[in-house]
């Protein structure tokens, strides 16, 4: 096996079908990135519907090609390492969203490690999306540990709860209109309009991509087989339309306490949440709800006469963001107080470096250069990512010395300046 990078080929192409099919460059990326994250081979009909989801997205995928391979190594047309990204949109503010360059599908096989091949891709493509004119990119990451140092900061997490649904449970008031149980494979049909409501007023969503409808309705899991056992209902408003889902499928016999497990719960409004869990309290045979992407401040906590039912089990970051234009996405968020503060960005890259003075008033802002003589504080690139939509505390990174305060209590007025006009979530992985 070759050690060296000479070797190593970087190619970036679109993915691409031949018929049904993938494309020999597609199927042969297809390959790696399933290896990567441990799944299953995948069989034909499967790989047919990854590549078509790929297409659909409009996903630019990078494979790295080792041309000294030994003999017996996978084929030369599977690449030893892979990358993807393509464009969604990222709510900023309520009803206003920016296009993001979301980044996927990052694996470097275990016998090529340490060779750079993860900087050199996720360089070239950052270059590559900084050139398109994109302020912000985004990923969702399998170890935390890797990409502080690409300038990413985690800006939004979610909750993994549970909730015990004896007779302690119990909502304050009862929502309005009302549930039913429908069949899991209308969910691809029915989720586009109730997640496009929720997502244009959410700050920190991320537009969902093509395969989510049948992935959380189980049409096709991750490794290309139907889940029979995945239910779902919907939740009516009072004038009759759609304005929540969940899909749901039960733990198991053997689980103690007997379990329902939530696999997407999304609401245009908080009513319509609660509405749904009321609905999951009241499933027989079960007395625990839980849901792995609740967000940090769910208006349940806040419905149910015993709060202690509901107990938040783990919290995991979602979404990472990276500052690729700082002028063009601190404009465009929303602020909800006025006032001045300046800040020194070090960004290693290069995208988002500078001094920069933020000044708000009447719900917007601007960002503008400033000379480099004295600033209120400075950071990383990563801590910006993290800061820019307002879900991870300026004050609380100026405690760690994750920012560095030259003013006194500028990180303060960072934080009052940032604060969003609504908490930040994502239910949205990629």
């Amino acid at each position: 096996m070759s050690t060296s990078t000479q070797s190593l080929e970087f190619r970036t192409f679109p993915a691409a079908l031949d018929g049904d099919a993938p494309d020999a460059a597609t199927a042969g990326w297809l390959e790696a990135d399933m290896l990567g994250f441990l799944a299953r081979r995948p069989t034909s009909a499967h790989a047919a519907a990854m590549a078509a989801y790929l297409v659909e997205d409009g996903q630019s995928l990078t494979g790295v090609y080792d041309t000294a391979s030994p003999a017996h190594s996978l084929r030369p047309d599977i690449p030893v390492a892979t990358f993807a990204s393509f464009e969604k949109s990222l709510t900023v503010s309520p009803g206003v969203q920016i296009a993001a360059h979301l980044i996927s599908s990052v694996t470097v096989r275990a016998t090529h490690r340490r060779r750079g091949i993860l900087r050199r891709m996720m360089t070239d493509d950052l270059g590559r999306a900084a050139e398109a004119g994109y302020a912000v990119a985004a990923l969702t990451a399998s170890e935390a540990s890797i990409y502080r140092r690409f300038g990413f900061g985690t800006a939004t997490w979610v909750h993994d709860i549970a909730v015990q649904t004896d007779s302690r449970f119990e909502l304050t008031t009862t929502p309005a209109g009302h549930c039913a149980v429908v069949d899991p494979r209308d969910i691809p049909a029915l989720a586009p309009a109730v997640f496009d409501a929720f997502h244009a007023g959410q700050p920190g969503s991320i537009g969902r991509h093509a395969q989510y409808g049948d992935r959380i309705s189980g049409r096709v899991t991750e490794e290309g087989d139907e889940d029979r056992a995945r239910r779902a209902a919907v939740h009516y408003d009072e004038n009759g339309a759609v304005d929540g889902y969940v899909t749901y499928r039960f733990g198991g016999w053997e689980s103690r306490p007997h379990t329902i497990e939530v696999t997407d719960l999304v609401a245009a409004v908080p009513s319509a949440s609660l509405a749904l869990w009321q609905f999951l309290a009241s499933i027989d045979l079960s007395s625990r709800v839980t849901y792995s992407g609740g967000s940090p401040d769910d208006a349940l906590r806040w419905a149910l006469v015993d709060p202690r039912v509901l107990s938040v089990t783990n919290v995991e970051d979602r979404i990472w963001l990276r500052i690729l234009d700082p002028i063009a996405a601190f404009t465009a968020r929303g602020y909800s107080d006025s006032g001045s503060v300046s800040f020194r960005v070090v960004d290693e890259l290069g995208f988002a470096s500078g001094s920069f003075r933020l000044t708000t008033g009447s719900g917007s802002g601007a960002l503008e250069r400033i000379d480099d003589e004295h600033v209120d504080l400075e950071m990383d690139a990563w801590v910006l990512g993290a800061l820019y939509l307002g879900g991870a505390d300026a004050r609380v990174a100026a405690g760690a010395g994750a920012l560095r305060e030259f003013t006194p209590a500028a990180a303060s007025t960072l934080q009052r300046l940032l604060a969003p006009a609504a908490p930040v979530y994502a239910n949205t992985y990629f």
